[in-house]
This record gives structure tokens, C-alpha cells and sequence, in this order.
């Protein structure tokens, strides 16, 4: 007896699970033994001046690229692209969490010293990321300037998600508002694209939300590797589930966003709006009451 086709909600629902099961499997496993070093390696100080592990960002690769990897329905090339979009955005940025420097900032920072002859562990990250955004792109694109318009999207998404990894959750609140309404798009679409296009959109997202409780009780956070990963499957889910004109508007979406972001905080802005403020509140410990200077 033939076996009924997958459908996108099946695909939806077995990527999330592989995801989120993998994801939490690579979480315990890596606070037993810590890749590339002991526990020391992977600690940070977070804004409240207490120890963090970034381990969560290790943990989310290995449970999205094993997503990838065993999700059902997913062509080859696709498939492909999701482990090179991952892989690409978890290495580089892992690189940058454990040996990256702070002397220079942000997108403009790292390109002005670059201009310089100074090739900070930040550039490194971006031309990288770039390279691999094009590589999962080339997979799954039609002609060059489809390559170039989703490698774009991909490296992009990719750098936007870690700019929100500044607080408690936020990075990961941030990927499932976004790719929450990509995923129920991609459910309610036909034909056979849908299926490839809702496993690969559900899939980051099942790992995410496996590990937001760590990230909201700031126990771990995403760190660079986490949250460019993240990011870059999310781009690669929209380059190949929306049409172009929507890609073209997503990504000038994230241009702009990348651009307001060197002139303004997102922190102030999100605690400036009383919605924004409550969604990046939801779960987390209440912030930490102003400092009292000393006599007063």
C-alpha cells in the first residue's frame, strides 16, 4: 500500500520536532563537555554583570543543521543550501564569539577598518557570511541576479538577527514573530514547492523555541554563532518561498534596519514603545533596578 504524500504541515511539524529534540540534546550534551574548550571558554558576562554561557549558540547550530539534514521533504539542493546557511553562519560566528575583538563596531566599524588594511575577526564574520549566504543561494536561485538578491537576503537576515541579541530572548522573540508568519504563508500555500518551503521555515524556528527558556532565564544566550545562524535560515527560508518582489521587500527591510542600527539603539527604542517593551519582557526577570549614586 503507497504511503500518502507529505503534506506542509507534516513537513512543518517533523522539522520543528527534529529541530527542537536535536537542539536540546546538543545543549545538554555540550554543558557536559564544551566543544573547542572547558566551560570557561564559552562564559560571558551579561548585562547584569553575571556569568553566561554562549553555548546555546553551538547547541542551536547542530540542532538546526541536524534538522536540515534528516527533515523529510527537502530536495537535495535545498537541503544543501540549509547546511551551508547554517554551517556558514555558526562557524563564523562562533569564530567571532570566541576570539573577536571589540575595537571596532558594528557593520560601518568593521568595513572602515577593513579600508584600512585592518581585518578585525568581524569582517572576517561579515565577508564570510557573505561568501556562504551566496554559496546556499547559488543552490537554490535562478540565474545570477536571483543568486545575488538571495545571498544578499540570507547574509543580511543573518547579521540583522544578531544586532537583537542584546537582551534576554530577545533574538530568538525576534526569529519566531518573523518567521512565524513566513511558516503559516508557506502552510497555506499549494503546489510542490510548499512542502520543501515549510520544512525549511520550520525548522529553525522548533530549535529556537526548544531553547528560549535557557535564553529567557539567563542561564545561555545565543551569541553570535546562535544568532547568525538563525538569522541565515530564516533569509534562506523567505529566498525560496517568497516571489521576488516580496524578497526585494524583505531585504530592503533588513538593509534599512542594519542601517538605523548604526545610528541608533534598538534597546531604547524597544523600551521606548510600551508594546515592543512588554514582548521583549515576556518571560524574562524584571530588569535590574537603576544604580544609586553614591550619597544620595
Amino acid at each position: 500500500m503507497a504511503r500518502a504524500p507529505l503534506g506542509p504541515m507534516a513537513a512543518a511539524a517533523i522539522g520543528a520536532a527534529l529541530g527542537a529534540v536535536a537542539a536540546r540534546a546538543a545543549y545538554t550534551a555540550f554543558r557536559r563537555r564544551p566543544p573547542l574548550g572547558d566551560e570557561k571558554t564559552w562564559t560571558r558576562t551579561n548585562h547584569r554583570g553575571e556569568p553566561i554561557t554562549l553555548l546555546e549558540g553551538p547547541a542551536f547550530v547542530a540542532g538546526a543543521g541536524a534538522a536540515a539534514a534528516l527533515a523529510p521533504g527537502l530536495p537535495p539542493a535545498t537541503r544543501a543550501a540549509a547546511l551551508i546557511a547554517c554551517a556558514g553562519g555558526g562557524v563564523l560566528g562562533g569564530y567571532d564569539d570566541l576570539y573577536g575583538a571589540t575595537s571596532s563596531k558594528g557593520f560601518k566599524g568593521h568595513l572602515t577598518a577593513l579600508a584600512r588594511g585592518e581585518v578585525t575577526s568581524g569582517a572576517v564574520k561579515i565577508l564570510g557570511i557573505g561568501a556562504s549566504g551566496l554559496a546556499a543561494a547559488a543552490l537554490v536561485s535562478r540565474g545570477p541576479v536571483d543568486t545575488v538578491v538571495n545571498g544578499a537576503l540570507v547574509a543580511g537576515a543573518a547579521n540583522l538577527a544578531n544586532l537583537f541579541d542584546l537582551r534576554p530572548g530577545r533574538a530568538i522573540k525576534v526569529g519566531l514573530l518573523t518567521g512565524g508568519p513566513l511558516l503559516a504563508a508557506t502552510l497555506a500555500a499549494r503546489g510542490p514547492a510548499a512542502v520543501p518551503a515549510a520544512a525549511l521555515a520550520a525548522l529553525p524556528l522548533g530549535a529556537a523555541a526548544a531553547l528560549l527558556p535557557e535564553d529567557l532565564r539567563e542561564r545561555a544566550m545565543l551569541g553570535d554563532a546562535g544568532a547568525n545562524a538563525l538569522g541565515a535560515l530564516l533569509g534562506l527560508a523567505a529566498a525560496t518561498s517568497l516571489g521576488r518582489r516580496g524578497r526585494l521587500t524583505v531585504l530592503g527591510t533588513v538593509a534599512a534596519l542594519t542601517a538605523a542600527s548604526e545610528k541608533i539603539s534598538f534597546t531604547k527604542v524597544i523600551a521606548g514603545n510600551r508594546v515592543l517593551n512588554q514582548i521583549d519582557m515576556l518571560g524574562r526577570r524584571p530588569a535590574p533596578p537603576p544604580a544609586v549614586p553614591a550619597g544620595a
